[in-house]
C-alpha cells in the first residue's frame, strides 16, 4: 500500500496594500463637484418635467387634489400678508415723494411697486413655505418608503405620475393668486396713502394710470408663473432625494425652502433688469 500524500498547510492571506496617496499625477475627489452635480441633477428634473407635461395620460384628478390643497393653504395668508405690505410701500413712498414735493405720483409708485414686485414675492415664498414643503415632504416619506422604486419596477414614471401635477398646480396656483394679492396690496396701499396719510383719492388714481402701462402687469404675472416653478422643481427634487431616513426627510424640507428663497430673489432680479431694459417706461 501506498503512504498518504501529506497535507499542505494552507498559505496566509496576502496582505492588502493601502491604496497610494494621491500623488502629482493622481488627484483627490474634489467636494466642491457635489453641489455642481447637484445642480445639474435638479436641471434634468426641470427638463423631464417640462417634457412629460406633454406626454399622456394626463393626472387630472391629482393635478386638481394638489391644486385645491396649494390653494387652501397659501389663499389666506397671501391675503392677510399682502396688506401690510402694501401700506408699507405705501407709506415708505408717501413719505419720500412729500419730502421731494411730488405727492401726486404716490399712488403709481407705491402700485407699480406691489405689482412688480412684492405681489410675485409674496406668492412665491408662501407657496414655497407652505405648500412646497408639504410637496417636499410627502415625495419624500414616499422615497424612504421605496414607494417611488416600486412605482419604477412597474413600469409607471414617478415624474410624470406625482410630480408633474404638484409643479403644475404651483404655477397655476401662483399665478391666479398674483392678482388676488395685487387687488388686496393695492386696495391697502389706497386706503393708508388716502386715510392715514391724507392723500387725495383723485391724484392717486391718476398717478397710476399715468405712469401705469399693461406690460407692468405682464411682468408681475410672468414672474408669478417662473416663481411656481421653481417652487415646484426645488421641492421635488429634495423629496425625491432624501439622505439619511426620517431624519433626512426633514432636513431635505429645510434645505427646499432655503433653496427655493435664493433662487427666487436671484432670479426675480434678472428678470427685472431684463424687463427694465426691453419695455421703455410710460411717456419715456
Amino acid at each position: 500500500m501506498t503512504a498518504p500524500l501529506p497535507v499542505r498547510p494552507p498559505e496566509p492571506p496576502a496582505p492588502r496594500t493601502p491604496p497610494a496617496p494621491p500623488g502629482p499625477g493622481r488627484r483627490a475627489p474634489s467636494g466642491l463637484l457635489a453641489p455642481l452635480r447637484r445642480t445639474g441633477q435638479l436641471f434634468a428634473l426641470a427638463l423631464a418635467v417640462a417634457r412629460a407635461v406633454f406626454r399622456r395620460p394626463f393626472q387630472v384628478r391629482e393635478f386638481i387634489e394638489q391644486f385645491w390643497f396649494v390653494a387652501s393653504v397659501t389663499i389666506l395668508p397671501a391675503a392677510l400678508v399682502s396688506i401690510p405690505f402694501g401700506a408699507v410701500i405705501a407709506l415708505q413712498v408717501g413719505s419720500l415723494t412729500e419730502q421731494l414735493g411730488a405727492q401726486s405720483f404716490t399712488g403709481g409708485a407705491s402700485v407699480l411697486a406691489v405689482i412688480q414686485q412684492a405681489s410675485p414675492l409674496i406668492v412665491a415664498l408662501l407657496i414655497a413655505g407652505a405648500a412646497g414643503s408639504a410637496i417636499c415632504a410627502d415625495l419624500g416619506s414616499r422615497t424612504i418608503r421605496e414607494e417611488l422604486d416600486a412605482m419604477e419596477v412597474m413600469g409607471v414614471s414617478p415624474v410624470q405620475r406625482l410630480v408633474v401635477p404638484r409643479v403644475l398646480a404651483t404655477m397655476s396656483v401662483a399665478v391666479l393668486l398674483n392678482g388676488l394679492v395685487s387687488v388686496v396690496g393695492t386696495l391697502g396701499g389706497y386706503f393708508f396713502n388716502v386715510i392715514m396719510q391724507g392723500g387725495t383719492p383723485g391724484a392717486y388714481l391718476a398717478s397710476f394710470s399715468a405712469l401705469a402701462q399693461l406690460p407692468d402687469l405682464y411682468i408681475g404675472e410672468l414672474k408669478a408663473l417662473v416663481f411656481g416653478f421653481i417652487a415646484g422643481i426645488v421641492a421635488a427634487y429634495r423629496g425625491l432625494n432624501p439622505r439619511g431616513g426620517p431624519k433626512g426627510v426633514g432636513d431635505a424640507v429645510n434645505q427646499s425652502v432655503v433653496i427655493t428663497f435664493m433662487l427666487l430673489f436671484a432670479v426675480n432680479m434678472v428678470l427685472t433688469t431684463i424687463y427694465l431694459q426691453i419695455v421703455p417706461p410710460k411717456g419715456g
